[in-house]
C-alpha cells in the first residue's frame, strides 16, 4: 500500500507549486477571501484545487478566479453553488495600491501560492511574481535534480 504524503504544515490547505516553478516570487502577502459557507466546508475536507488560478486587480480590489472549490456531496441542493465563481481577496488599500503600481509599470503579476488557516480563518498566500524564461526553468529543474542525487548519496554514506 502506497504511503500518505505528509503536509509540512498542517495548517495548509492547498499549495500550488506550479507557481513556483514557472515564475520568480518576489514578494509574498496575505489576504483574507471572501467566502460562503458551503466553501469553508469544502476547504476542511481539502477539496480545492488552486493550480490554474490567477489574481486580477480590478476596480482596487483583488478577486481570486479560477479556483476550483468542489461542492460537498452532503452539501444543501436546493441553492446552486458554483465551484468557479469569482472570490473577493480582503486586503489593505494601500497593500492593492502598491500591487496595481507594480503590476501596471515593472510588468510583474500576481499569482495565489496558497490557501492556509490562521485563527480559524482561511488566508491565502499570494506573490508578486515576474515569469521565467525557458532556460530558467530548466536550470531550477537541474538544481532539484541535483539536490536530490545529493541528498540520496549522503543518506547512502552516512
Amino acid at each position: 500500500m502506497a504511503k500518505k504524503k505528509k503536509q509540512n504544515n498542517p495548517n495548509s490547505i492547498a499549495q500550488n507549486k506550479k507557481a513556483r516553478f514557472d515564475y520568480f516570487i518576489e514578494e509574498t502577502f496575505e489576504a483574507g477571501l471572501a467566502l460562503e459557507g458551503w466553501e469553508v466546508k469544502s476547504l476542511r475536507q481539502g477539496k480545492v484545487q488552486i493550480n490554474e488560478s490567477y489574481i486580477l486587480l480590478k476596480n482596487n480590489e483583488a478577486w481570486l478566479f479560477g479556483a476550483l472549490i468542489t461542492p460537498l456531496i452532503t452539501a444543501s441542493t436546493h441553492s446552486n453553488h458554483d465551484p468557479l465563481r469569482l472570490r473577493k481577496l480582503l486586503m489593505h488599500r494601500r497593500e492593492i495600491d502598491r500591487l496595481m503600481g507594480l503590476v501596471d509599470q515593472k510588468g510583474f503579476t500576481v499569482v495565489p501560492l496558497g490557501l492556509h488557516w490562521s485563527k480559524g480563518k482561511v488566508k491565502i498566500s499570494i506573490g508578486l511574481a515576474k515569469g521565467k524564461k525557458l532556460h530558467d526553468k530548466r536550470a531550477t529543474q537541474k538544481e532539484r535534480d541535483w539536490n536530490r542525487d545529493k541528498q540520496r548519496i549522503m543518506k547512502y554514506h552516512a
